[in-house]
């Protein structure tokens, strides 16, 4: 059992260590969708995890899950082995971590009414059924959701509302820890800034633990205290929200930054082009999987993957051409 704690003496809610998840590509090999990825939440905080598609974001939060079967690696909630729990503290745990989903639509059973959506995670867990309406009026008031719209169908309801009902499915039975999986990126923006605002509110209000997924940089800045950033299943780096904006150290990281949207900062931003073709995720060879689109590449970047190293307080950085105690790369043109 891990015994890390931070600065203030807390224990992590989630710690998750050296996590894979390969897939086996029938004739080609293995697709190392997540490739040793280790990372520490406390309670009450969000870990935003951001990247390009296919950088293996999602994956993770599906491992953490258990969605998806892991290939190799821990997860602990509060001391406990996730991986290893089996019958009432695997039921247990299960109750304790949920997951919001990326599309409000495909997420929801289109022949289940929302009474009867938000009815099932409450039979599963053995809820006394005279007990259940009053639930389920419980967690729509949370979500502030219309108890006169218990009875419509999927498809009779905005997105909006849709993941309302996701993430009122995902409180039902009173978790502390949740991945959200891009849940605001299928919505309109002015809809977005609703369902952010009350997720805020709601983790506030319940000293939630987030893990949230997303592209999207602009929302993950005002959300995360710690952000990781991968890129073809790595984590490239991680750090303080703030101190990872303030100060972005891997080549990736700048490119995603200089393509945030900042309106103060006018035509004088300059935007990082990323060149030249993705490695594969097929059996990746030993070295720096961002090499081939890099302006910074060295020799060393093709003689091995650079491994994750701390180069100021709670900065890590996986680059070749970035040394401890600097905040710059090192030229290799």
């Amino acid at each position: 059992m891990p015994s890390l704690t931070d600065q203030q003496g807390r224990m992590p809610s989630v710690q998750v260590k050296n996590l894979k998840k390969y897939f086996d590509i029938p004739r080609k090999g293995k697709l190392h969708a997540v490739d040793d990825v280790s990372f520490d939440i406390y309670p009450g905080e969000t870990l935003g995890v951001v990247g390009e598609s296919g950088c293996g974001k999602t994956t993770v939060g599906q491992v953490v899950m258990r969605l998806q079967n892991r290939t190799d690696g821990k997860l602990y909630y509060h001391g406990r082995d996730v991986f290893a729990a089996t019958g009432n503290e695997d039921l247990e745990l299960r109750k304790s971590m949920q997951i919001i989903f990326q599309d409000p639509y495909s997420s929801l059973n289109p022949r289940k009414t929302v009474y009867s959506t938000l009815s099932e995670p409450f039979f599963i867990h053995g809820y006394k059924k005279n007990a259940i309406k009053e639930e389920i009026e419980r967690v729509c008031n949370m979500v502030d959701f219309s108890r006169d719209l218990l009875d419509c169908y999927p498809h009779e309801l905005d997105g909006g509302r849709r993941q309302r009902i996701g993430i009122a499915r995902a409180l039902a039975v009173e978790p502390k820890f949740i991945v959200c999986d891009e849940p605001v990126s299928a919505l309109d923006v002015s809809i977005q800034a609703q369902i952010l605002n009350l997720l805020k509110e709601l983790q506030q209000s319940r000293g939630l633990t987030f893990i949230f997924i997303t592209h999207d940089l602009a929302v993950v800045s005002h959300f995360s205290d710690t952000i990781v950033v991968m890129y073809l299943g790595l984590e490239v780096e991680k750090a303080p929200a703030e101190q990872l904006f303030a100060n972005p150290m891997h080549p990736y990281t700048k490119a995603l930054l200089s393509a945030v949207l900042v309106p103060e900062a006018g035509a004088n931003k300059e935007r990082i082009t990323l060149r030249g073709e993705l490695s594969s995720p097929l059996d990746p060879p030993d070295e720096c999987r961002f090499a081939p689109r890099c302006n910074y590449y060295c020799e060393a970047c093709m003689k091995g993957t650079p491994p994750l190293v701390e180069v100021e307080s709670n900065h890590f950085v996986a680059c070749h051409c970035v040394a401890p105690g600097r905040n710059t790369l090192k030229l290799h043109w």
